[in-house]
């Protein structure tokens, strides 16, 4: 073998143990919807994850410090029936648990009257966590708010007010008259 082949091979052999000694690059988190959390919910268990959604329902802050909440990502979370929506099916939420320090900045979570704010949270998925007695959740580790929370606009429908108004009046009418032919 001849001094060039021996420098090739010298190289060769380090480059591919310094590349089998080199640690692997971080994988990214798997992007998934609620709706996949939920039917996939015990192949992901261990696994990061982002999730978009709705915060919805309430804030629970527990003792050991940490949030809990729900996240809706459902047909629902961009455009609520309130604002024209029509029912296509329920809602589809799983649990976030959270440091309180995270939930500082967020608006008050979605419900009758208020769409909660829509976020992207990643996280490691714990597919009934037997730490935490069976709860199934995702812990987050980062959270981006997309869009605000905001008031949900009562839309009334003045049709039955005026309907209801204008057989009052008729009503009226007929009772002056009926009474004044006595």
């Amino acid at each position: 073998m001849g001094e060039g082949q021996v420098r090739r091979l010298v190289r060769f052999t380090f480059l591919a143990t310094l590349f089998l000694l080199l640690p692997a690059p971080a994988s990214a988190a798997e992007e998934v919807s609620v709706p996949e959390v939920l039917e996939l919910g015990a192949e992901l268990a261990g696994e990061e994850v982002t999730v978009e959604g709705e915060l919805v329902g309430d804030y629970g802050v527990r003792d050991d410090g940490s949030m809990w909440t729900q996240l809706n990502g459902d047909a629902y979370a961009h455009r609520p029936i309130r604002e024209g929506n029509l029912p296509v099916g329920a809602n589809v939420g799983i649990a976030l648990r959270m440091p309180v320090e995270q939930t500082e900045a967020l608006d008050p979570p979605g419900g009758y009257r208020h769409r909660g704010p829509i976020v992207r949270v990643t996280g490691v998925w714990k597919y009934h966590d037997s730490r935490r007695p069976g709860e199934s959740y995702l812990e987050v580790r980062s959270l981006t708010i997309t869009e605000p929370g905001r008031q949900l606009d009562e839309e009334v429908d003045l049709t039955p007010v005026v309907v209801g108004a204008l057989l009052m009046v008729g009503a009226g009418i007929i009772a002056l008259l009926t009474r004044s032919e006595d």
